[in-house]
C-alpha cells in the first residue's frame, strides 16, 4: 500500500480514461437531465458509473450550466447524433482548460486547507509541526513508537475539510498494514509520533499529502486531509 487511498478497480479506471480522453467529447455515458432515483441493480449500477466518472472530471470545477453542456456532448455521443463540436479537434483544448482549472481547484483549496489547519492547531492538546501538520492525541498510546523503515498497522478514517469521507479501513472491517516511509509525508511524521495503542487525529496541509494534482478523483488538489488514526501494531518483518 503506497498511500491510504480509496478503492477503485484498474477496469474502472480504464474505461473512465477511455470514456474521457478516448474519443468525442462526452464520449463516456449518457447523462440526461434528471433520472430520477436508482430502483434496479443495472439502475444502481449504472448511477454509480455516473458517479466514478463525476469524480474524474472534477478537475474542470464545472458550474451548474457547464456541466449541461457537458451532458449535451455526451447525449449526442452516445445517440450517434451530428457533434456540434468535432472533439478531436479539442483535445488541446481540453487539456489546457484542465490545467487551469485544476489549478483554480488547488488553489480553493489551499485557502480553506489554511482555516482548517489554523483551527486545528487550536484544539486542545493539538501539536502544530515545523513541518505544518497538526496532531492531536485522543487517546494516549503506552507501547513503542515506529521508525520510519518500520511496517505498521493502523486502522483510519481519512476525510476531507468539509467532513467527506473518502477512505476508511473500519468501513472495510479489517485493518491496513504499510511500510511507513511509503506513504504521504503527512503519515510517515504523524504516526512515527504515535506510540502503539495511541489513537490520534492528523490534520495534513496538501504539500504533505497529494499536493495539486490530488489523487484518483476523490480527494481535490491542494486538499488539506484529516486522519483519524489508530496504531494497533508495529509489525515484525
Amino acid at each position: 500500500m503506497k498511500t491510504p487511498r480509496s478503492r477503485v478497480t484498474r477496469t474502472t479506471l480504464s474505461l473512465v480514461v477511455i470514456a474521457i480522453a478516448g474519443g468525442p467529447l462526452g464520449a463516456c455515458a449518457q447523462m440526461s437531465g434528471g433520472g430520477g432515483s436508482p430502483k434496479t441493480e443495472d439502475d444502481k449500477t449504472l448511477y454509480a458509473l455516473g458517479q466514478v466518472i463525476g469524480r474524474n472530471i472534477a478537475v474542470f470545477d464545472l458550474s451548474p450550466a457547464e456541466l449541461e453542456m457537458v451532458k449535451s456532448g455526451m447525449t449526442d455521443s452516445v445517440l450517434k447524433r451530428k457533434p456540434a463540436v468535432e472533439g478531436d479537434t479539442y483535445r488541446a483544448k481540453i487539456d489546457q482548460l484542465a490545467r487551469s482549472r485544476s489549478q483554480r481547484v488547488a488553489e480553493k483549496e489551499k485557502a480553506r486547507g489554511r482555516t482548517t489547519i489554523e483551527a486545528a492547531a487550536r484544539e486542545p492538546g493539538a501539536i502544530k509541526t515545523p513541518s505544518g501538520m497538526v496532531i492531536r492525541t485522543v487517546k494516549p498510546g503506552t507501547g513503542p513508537s515506529p521508525a520510519p523503515t518500520d511496517r505498521v498497522k493502523v486502522h483510519y478514517e481519512g476525510r476531507l475539510a468539509d467532513g467527506t469521507v473518502f477512505d476508511s479501513s473500519r468501513k472495510r472491517g479489517e485493518p491496513t498494514t504499510f511500510p511507513l516511509n511509503g506513504v504521504i509525508k503527512c503519515w510517515t511524521e504523524g504516526v512515527g509520533r504515535m506510540k502503539v495503542g495511541e489513537q490520534a487525529v492528523l490534520t495534513c496541509p496538501s504539500d504533505m499529502a497529494y499536493g495539486d494534482m490530488g489523487h484518483q478523483g476523490t480527494i481535490p488538489g491542494g486538499a488539506t486531509l484529516i486522519f483519524d488514526v489508530e496504531l494497533l501494531d508495529i509489525v515484525k518483518q
